[in-house]
């Protein structure tokens, strides 16, 4: 059974292992910092394996962001998504959030529908 943990702070390597299936590459460097600083993240564990992940990051206000949100391959089509993102959402909220945003591909727009996110209109820069 997953079990859907609040703020596990998975250690570099189990995390590693979870995005290099889950993305196909490397965690970004330090990504430990950066849910120091995170308003709250989920983790789903099939016993101590970390089979998924989603991250809350802030404004340190009222604005929060879905961000990272993934599943092991071998662990998707089960609902584990959705379950990261309604526990992520819990938490924004209990932690003080009054707006919870999220930027997904096409493909995944009907998936983010399902979740409760509604369109807004958006810009974006790209930087590097």
């Amino acid at each position: 059974m997953i079990a859907i943990v609040d703020d596990p702070f998975p250690e570099a390597g189990q995390l590693a292992q979870l995005w290099r299936r889950a993305w196909g590459g490397e965690p970004p460097a330090g990504y430990g910092r950066v849910l120091e600083r995170s308003l709250a993240h989920a983790g789903a564990m099939d016993g101590a394996r970390l089979v998924g992940f989603v991250n809350v990051a802030w404004d340190g206000g009222l604005h929060a962001f879905l961000l990272d949100t993934c599943v092991d391959p071998d662990h998707r089509r089960q609902g584990i998504a959705t379950r990261l993102v309604e526990r992520a959402t819990t938490l924004a909220r209990a932690r003080g959030a009054e707006w919870l945003h999220v930027d997904f591909e096409p493909h995944l727009e009907e998936f983010y529908r399902g979740c409760g996110f509604r369109p807004t209109a958006a810009g974006l820069i790209r930087l590097g």
